[in-house]
């Protein structure tokens, strides 16, 4: 259902629609589409944002807060980072936005741990991520994205933590996703990050008319 809604919503944001508030209810509706069947649609989302921006009146935090964390899902890309700058200062210290921003800090500062702890033990994000569909796996795309540009090799107990303290069974399914390697030892090879260093041959050509100033001080020196 969400595609056929994505070409009819396609539409609310050409032109002076775009500034229709009358097509907020429609948009809003878009948005919950999008959090039930794991799908998408970042200009959708703005346009929202941006019509909450010209009609505050019209402002709704947990239509905000759902925008929010759809952008969470698509990390490493900047989508949260426009959809937070639309919000105005007094709206982001709504109690629940300052969650879900306190979230994203937590990721842009790979500190997994905590960000797992805190979906778990807070309610109100529990209750939030319970109407969002893939969100979880989602966040997980993003942990194994990073620590395939910073990892070489982890240990296992330590991944299964990044992941939120996945099954066995889900770990596994994770290495095999992303080609890593599963060591008897209990280390996982992430990458070679060797194979990713490609080395540059440069050629300087220097013409005769360059160096021969240089060649004639030197001889001068040498002379004196």
């Amino acid at each position: 259902m969400a595609d056929p809604m994505r070409q009819s919503v396609a539409g609310l944001l050409r032109g002076i629609e775009r500034y229709n508030p009358e097509n907020l209810s429609t948009l809003e509706r878009y948005v919950d589409l999008q959090a039930r069947e794991n799908a998408y649609d970042l200009e959708a989302n703005l346009g929202v944002l941006k019509l909450y921006q010209f009609n505050p009146t019209f402002f709704q935090s947990s239509i905000t807060a759902v925008i929010l964390m759809k952008a969470l899902t698509n990390l490493p890309h900047t989508d949260f980072v426009m959809c937070k700058a639309l919000i105005d200062e007094v709206n982001q210290r709504d109690e629940q936005l300052s969650k879900v921003i306190e979230l994203h800090e937590l990721l842009e500062m790979c500190s997994f741990k905590v960000f797992w702890e805190m979906i778990e033990e807070d309610e109100s994000i529990k209750q939030l991520i319970s109407g969002i569909n893939g969100f979880q796996d989602s966040i997980r795309k993003y942990v194994c994205h990073v620590l395939n540009i910073t990892y070489q090799t982890v240990e296992k107990s330590l991944l299964s933590e990044f992941l939120g303290d996945v099954s066995e069974e889900s770990l596994l399914q994770w290495v095999t996703k992303y080609g890593w390697t599963l060591h008897p030892d209990g280390y996982i090879s992430i990458a070679n990050h060797e194979e990713y260093i490609k080395t540059k041959n440069i050629i300087e050509k220097i013409s005769f008319e360059n160096v021969s100033p240089i060649l004639l001080a030197l001889n001068t020196v040498n002379q004196a």
